[in-house]
């Protein structure tokens, strides 16, 4: 293990030109990835496109921006000095407290120093006559790698719909994905937003308490439970951190890896009044939990129903004005899009200062200099805001020029959807690692634990290969293929394949439709160490 001392003497020594690994991405993943090769004692480089740390959590710094993963899970776990240290403030962190955490980290390991900011990746090329990866930035900065690690995000590459007029709008234009660091001032203004998935449920309420007027732009109604968010309980932060280690554990142990209360009944076997006491519960208690409620939600249609006809009868409890409770009722299965947790979601179309404008039937015409015109009729507008989510799992990835052996691309290789084994490598380019790359749990996870999975294995990979003398690590193509059939068949069981979600890239059009996580991350993590028992089986070692 090298300290910083002896890290900054082999950087004097050695020249960047010749790196052991690249690591891309300055988020969770790529600070404890860049962490895990220093213990390690391998030269390593971060390039990181932003001016500072924080990935995802730097970029999407909309009003209300939060977690909606409790914080005391939502961290590193891979320190207990670190977990004992740290003390969150609220169930559910903002954005500016997972920020200064992120920084917290970086600067308690010493990270800062071999991390390289506003420095977008352009294209990375694996070299077969040395083995090695040139990785080229965009303002011509190449350096060279024996292994490039991809810590890209599932949710960075954001989506920015090609609405006709949308370059002539002369209105203040912003994307959540890609907030502004300033505070935007909303006081006086009419102000528009398009879509109503998570980013928008946690932004609307804010911005309509600031603005003369909204107009909400909705295509698609989501299912909305309350979040609950309150300061954290002193007495259950105690009881945690004196429990830290099994607290983790059991987790793990979950299917999301999130504390979720898992009942093992049928919503089926149980009476209306013992499934509506049940939801309740959930409902009051807050967060993702509701999908515990019963054990067949998301295999089981009928059972799935009562669930989303419970979350449709609080819509319409909540909201007002009926025309726009129906509106907002999502008849789709309940889980097949992310859950959205929300504070004051609904109560927020009861204002006199918003209005819900349904797409559904009548789309968007075209952006014009001074809001948009949907069928001839024309909203004036302020502002817009696109809260139009991200071009998920694979986005960030395709967006470098990525080529392996043969000179392929991994855009070509993935032209009909995304091919990896595990989620980890892909056939045709060796010594690439994705960190929650598609066909592995992810974004159906509780993100940190998969994250430091995926970096736990890839850096046990790479010591096992430089201990035994191997030079290169590659998915085989049977693996690879055999790897996608099985994620696609665990998918197949349950009812998340039914609806047009960005699990399966519907919302990027020309995308292909594939469902890229894989279900079940306990099982997944078990498939993970087998295949490293049987001497990493579905690999080629050369």
């Amino acid at each position: 293990m090298f300290n910083a001392q002896q890290k900054l003497n082999k950087a004097i020594t050695k020249s960047i030109d010749n790196l052991d690994a690249v690591v891309i991405g300055a988020g969770f993943a790529g600070l404890f990835m860049l962490h895990r090769l220093r213990e390690l004692g391998l030269f390593v480089r971060v390039f990181e496109a932003a001016q500072d740390l924080g990935g995802t959590w730097f970029s999407n710094r909309y009003p209300g921006a939060r977690c909606d993963v409790e914080s005391m899970e939502y961290s590193y776990q891979f320190s207990e000095e670190l977990q004992q240290e740290w003390k969150w403030t609220e169930r559910y962190a903002s954005q500016p407290e997972i920020l200064n955490y992120i920084n917290y980290v970086a600067d308690k390991f010493d990270l800062r120093q071999d991390i390289q900011f506003n420095s977008r990746v352009k294209r990375a090329v694996f070299n077969e006559a040395i083995k090695r990866w040139t990785i080229e930035i965009e303002d011509g900065q190449k350096v060279n790698a024996q292994f490039c690690i991809m810590a890209t995000g599932c949710l960075s590459a954001t989506n920015l719909p090609k609405f006709k007029g949308l370059e002539i709008f002369q209105g203040s234009l912003y994307h959540t994905g890609n907030w502004p660091s300033e505070k935007i001032n909303f006081s006086g203004k009419t102000v528009g937003i398009i879509g109503t998935g998570s980013s928008a449920v946690q932004s609307i309420p804010i911005i309509a308490q600031e603005a003369k007027h909204l107009f909400v732009f909705q295509r698609t109604p989501n299912y909305v439970v309350p979040a609950r968010n309150q300061p954290i309980d002193p007495l259950k932060e105690r009881q945690i951190k004196a429990d830290y280690a099994n607290f983790r554990e059991r987790n793990n142990r979950k299917p999301a890896a999130v504390s979720i209360e898992y009942n093992d009944r049928s919503a089926l076997d149980a009476t209306r009044e013992e499934r509506q006491l049940e939801y309740e519960r959930r409902w009051q208690e807050g967060g993702f939990n509701f999908l515990g409620a019963f054990n067949d939600l998301i295999t089981n249609q009928a059972a799935n129903e009562t669930a989303a006809e419970f979350v449709r009868s609080k819509i319409r409890q909540i909201v007002d004005d009926p025309k726009v409770a129906e509106i907002l009722s999502p008849h789709h299965v309940l889980g097949c899009k992310r859950l959205c947790l929300d504070t004051n979601y609904y109560q927020t179309y009861n204002r006199s200062n918003v209005t819900l404008v349904d797409l559904s039937r009548l789309p968007i015409e075209e952006i014009i200099a001074n809001g948009l015109r949907i069928k001839g009729k024309e909203y004036p507008l302020d502002c817009l805001i696109l809260a139009t989510g991200f071009d998920a799992m694979t986005g960030a990835l395709l967006k470098i020029n990525i080529r392996g052996k043969n000179g392929i691309t991994l855009k070509d290789k993935w032209s009909a959807g995304p091919k990896s084994y595990l989620g980890i490598c892909i056939n045709g380019f060796p010594n690439l690692f994705t960190i929650s790359g598609p066909g592995s749990p992810s974004v159906l996870t509780n993100m940190l634990p998969s994250i430091e999975q995926h970096v736990n294995w890839i850096a046990e990979c790479i010591k096992y290969l430089r201990e035994s003398d191997f030079v290169c690590i590659e998915a085989t193509k049977e693996a690879e293929e055999a790897w996608v059939v099985h994620v696609n068949q665990v998918a197949s069981q349950t009812l998340l394949t039914t609806c047009n979600s960005w699990y399966l890239g519907a919302n990027i059009p020309g995308k292909p439709r594939v469902f890229m996580p894989y279900i079940g991350f306990p099982a997944y993590v078990a498939q993970c160490d087998r295949i490293v028992l049987n001497a990493y089986q579905g690999f080629r070692l050369t």
